[in-house]
């Protein structure tokens, strides 16, 4: 069976600390995310809890974009899961890029193959 979708999850460390709490810098980067890589992106939800972090999805049609972040951690959890052709690492780098990740960790599982097989892409 070929791969029905590639799953990016991407551990963001030393991020900025206001970027991380800002909810609409946040949803507007993560839609943006979304553009980038050519998803179709169909509904956005995003939480800001008090008093730091904040929670959302991205819903495209070839699947979804979600983040917690945590920004007295100066660290966020990103998951970037397309189906069909996008490169789900196009929109996992601009979203490390726009949160200042001074560290960053991608891992990539491909999804409906069977038995998962993780591999860590990057490490910077």
């Amino acid at each position: 069976m070929e791969t029905m979708g590639r799953h990016i999850i991407a551990e963001l460390w030393e991020c900025d600390f206001d970027k991380l709490n800002d909810v609409n810098f946040i949803e507007q980067t993560f839609v943006d995310a979304a553009l980038k890589s050519g998803a179709e992106v169909r509904e956005v939800a995003f939480h800001k809890f008090a008093p730091q972090g904040v929670s959302g999805v991205v819903i495209i049609s070839e699947s979804h974009l979600t983040i917690h972040s945590f920004p007295e951690h100066g660290y966020a959890s990103i998951d970037v899961y397309t189906c069909g052709d996008l490169d789900p690492t196009i929109a996992a780098n601009y979203i490390a890029e726009a949160l200042h990740a001074k560290t960053r960790e991608l891992m990539e599982l491909p999804r409906g193959m069977g038995p998962v097989a993780a591999k860590s892409l990057q490490t910077v």
